[in-house]
């Protein structure tokens, strides 16, 4: 893999895991665990609000409206119902953004003690792998975010990403087939699985 094509896929999966994050005020408040649909007035809990973002995510052709489509279903993540987590995951995200990622570590660490199926918290942490160089720990830690919420785009894209780098590019491009059965308009995706599929091609031929 050439280092300008790494480049493109570590800034995708960086910005599928913290595009469209809360702002910090909001980050630090607990979650509300139900909120007012305001079509019908009904109560809705965060499981019901994520089906129905999946079903749209799913059925929008259109990128810029996918995304945000995608970036609500982000903010729903990020709500881990405790005010501690969020203050963490938010001293996480500044400590990434400047560079220190070992404070990052020690926060991301103490979020996943505190809340093991917290999904942000094992994403923010693969991410934080990945970043690092890190790739058999964030992988481990994406496995653990598709066991609690598999249709979790981001840590796809991210797998997706380590098992290109390793030269298991048929792995890679089943794990970009789940990304875009889940988030089909995402074109960088889309880019990045029929470069895969072209490559694959060549080789069987």
């Amino acid at each position: 893999m050439t280092a300008m094509r790494f480049f493109m896929l570590t800034a995708l999966c960086l910005s599928l895991a913290l595009i469209g994050a809360a702002p910090s005020a909001a980050l630090a408040q607990p979650a509300d665990k139900a909120s007012v649909d305001p079509a019908s007035g009904a109560f809705t809990t965060p499981a019901q609000r994520l089906e129905k973002l999946f079903a749209e995510l799913k059925h929008e052709a259109d990128a810029d409206k996918a995304r945000g489509v995608a970036d609500q279903i982000r903010r729903e993540w990020q709500e881990s119902g405790s005010a501690s987590i969020n203050l963490l995951i938010q001293w996480a995200d500044k400590a990434m953004s400047e560079e220190r990622n070992a404070a990052a570590l020690d926060f991301l660490d103490e979020a996943i003690r505190l809340k093991s199926d917290y999904v942000e918290g094992w994403n923010r942490r693969a991410t934080l792998h990945f970043k690092m160089g890190n790739r058999r720990k964030s992988m481990s830690d994406i496995n653990q975010v598709l066991a609690l919420e598999p249709r979790h785009f981001g840590a796809l894209a991210g797998m997706a990403a380590i098992l290109a780098q390793a030269g298991r590019d048929e792995m890679a491009l089943r794990a970009w087939e789940r990304f875009l059965d889940i988030y089909p308009a995402e074109r960088q995706a889309q880019k990045e699985m029929g470069d895969l599929a072209e490559k694959l091609t060549g080789r069987r031929t």
